[in-house]
C-alpha cells in the first residue's frame, strides 16, 4: 500500500514540477494525473497492490472533503461579505459556459456536415 501511495504523490509532485517549471495554468495534480495514466499504460493497467490501494482510497472519499468543508466554514465571513457578488456571478458564470459550450457545439455540428 505504501508503495502505491508513494507512487500516486510522486506523481503529483511531478507533475506539480513541470507545471511550475513550465509556467504553464494547468494545475500540477492534473499533470500529474496524466502521468499516471501514461505510466499505466506502459504497464498495461494497475497492480493489485495499485488497485487496493485506490478501493481503499475511493471507500473513504468522504473524508478527504472534511478539510474544504473547514476551509469554508473558516472563511463564512468572507462569503457573507461577498454573498450577493457570489450569488449574481455563479448563475451568470453558468448560463455564460452553457451559452458558449451550445454554440460551439453547433458551429462543429454543422461544420462537419
Amino acid at each position: 500500500m505504501i508503495g502505491a501511495i508513494t507512487l500516486l504523490l510522486v506523481c503529483q509532485l511531478i507533475g506539480t514540477i513541470i507545471a511550475h517549471a513550465a509556467g504553464w495554468p494547468i494545475p500540477g495534480p492534473v499533470l500529474g494525473l496524466v502521468l499516471m495514466l501514461v505510466w499505466l499504460i506502459i504497464r498495461r493497467g494497475p497492480s493489485d497492490q495499485m488497485q487496493a490501494t485506490t478501493q481503499t482510497l475511493l471507500r473513504n472519499l468522504g473524508l478527504l472533503f472534511v478539510p474544504a468543508g473547514v476551509g469554508i466554514v473558516n472563511e463564512l465571513g468572507v462569503l457573507r461579505a461577498n454573498a450577493l457578488a457570489i450569488a449574481v456571478a455563479i448563475p451568470i458564470s453558468t448560463l455564460l459556459a452553457l451559452g458558449v459550450t451550445g454554440a460551439l457545439m453547433q458551429y462543429l455540428a454543422r461544420s462537419e456536415r
